[in-house]
């Protein structure tokens, strides 16, 4: 029977070992990708002060929100920490600050824990292991396109088959409500809110019913940027639409596209470019990404985070690896090349020990390797 003192709070879960190698194993896969790629490594701490956290991500929306993050008083400073919900942020900080020299553009990976106070129903893992890249400095259609490319060479490095990316525009309503001076922000809110929830009968109670065509332009790529396109009379969106005709060009083949230009939700400090990644066998999202500015810097910035602990969920699990069974009093040195030539090795600890029980598929035995 388990002891109510052996519960982890909900959203919260052992990894255990198979879980563990596939995550290990899609890590490794991802790191080597994005380090071959040029983007280099940087550990930021787990908890931060709570306004630098709040502060790195410029959006209309408010950026990063504090209220989502564990917060407690730093009994050092007396100031209020907060562990991280994201840490593309932090790297935001770090390009900020101790990186602010360095030559731009500038590449940067990451991989790392973080948790929220409450999780969503449809996803309720308070606890996320994410893996990115961020490139900073450049707000471009070719700096889009490489952190698009580089997310999907990862994913497929991890073993996943059917990626899909859903393109979108965080800015959308933005963008045009600036050509409309009849409305006041109040109404433009309304607006956001109504497209989130696809309500077109909520749309035209706000004073929305001129958006009413963006809920119906979304699908396959060709055929949404097709609509778009027809609906952009003033032609507000040109640069932006062309802009994704671009990247999408340059993705070709090697993923399915779609485009939703509405979709809003994970998008808290995107600016005109946004997208989410999804994987075949998946339930849910598999990463994001987009475009942003550094809070405080205002420096443009594109990345992507890839949930490395969902993504393992469908990873092919790893090639076993040989197990050497390690008899009392073996040769050490031997045991010490068969590791460095990649094999595992369980040493013997008593006499009645189950060789297969432990996994083993190889024995030691008198200097060489013979199969059990």
């Amino acid at each position: 029977m388990t002891k109510s003192t052996d519960l982890l709070p909900e959203g919260l879960e052992d990894c255990l070992p198979v879980s563990s190698a596939r995550i290990t194993t899609a890590m490794r896969a991802c790191l080597d990708v994005l380090d071959g790629h040029g983007y280099d490594r940087v550990r930021p701490p787990l908890l931060e002060f709570e306004g630098s956290l709040a502060s790195r991500m410029a959006a209309n929306s408010g950026g990063v929100q504090t209220r989502r993050m564990f917060r407690f008083v730093d009994p050092v400073s007396l100031r209020t920490l907060a562990l991280r919900s994201d840490i593309t942020p932090q790297i935001g900080r770090i390009a900020a600050t101790s990186m602010k020299e360095a030559v731009r553009p500038l590449r940067l990976a990451y991989c790392g824990d973080t948790v929220l106070i409450k999780a969503s129903q449809l996803d309720p893992a308070r606890e996320r292991l994410q893996l990115g890249a961020e490139l900073i400095g450049a707000d471009t259609i070719e700096a889009a396109s490489e952190i698009v490319t580089l997310a999907i060479e990862a994913m497929k490095a991890a073993g996943m088959i059917g990626i899909s990316v859903d393109f979108t525009m965080p800015d959308l309503v933005d963008t045009l409500a600036a050509q409309d001076l009849s409305l006041d922000p109040d109404t433009i809110e309304a607006i956001r809110r109504e497209l989130d929830t696809k309500d077109a009968g909520g749309l035209k109670q706000v004073g929305g019913a001129a958006y009413l065509p963006l809920l119906y332009a979304a699908g396959p790529f060709d055929e949404a940027l097709t609509k778009l396109r027809e609906l952009d009379a003033g032609g507000a969106l040109a640069t932006r639409l062309d802009g994704l005709e671009e990247i999408a060009e340059r993705v070709g083949d090697t993923a399915r596209l779609t485009l939703d230009p509405t979709e809003r939700y994970g998008f808290e400090y995107q600016s005109w470019f946004g997208f989410t990644l999804y994987a075949e066998g998946q339930r849910s999202a598999a990463g994001r990404g987009g475009t942003y500015l550094i809070g405080g810097s205002e420096e443009a910035a594109t990345g992507f985070t890839l949930y490395l602990d969902r993504l393992a969920e469908v990873a092919p699990q790893p090639d076993a690896l040989q197990t050497v069974y390690l008899p009392l009093g073996h040769d050490a040195d031997a045991a010490a090349k068969l590791r460095a030539d990649g094999a595992r090795t369980i040493a013997q600890l008593s006499v009645d020990e189950d060789t297969s029980a432990l996994g083993c598929t190889h024995v030691l035995d008198q200097g060489a390797v013979k199969p059990l």
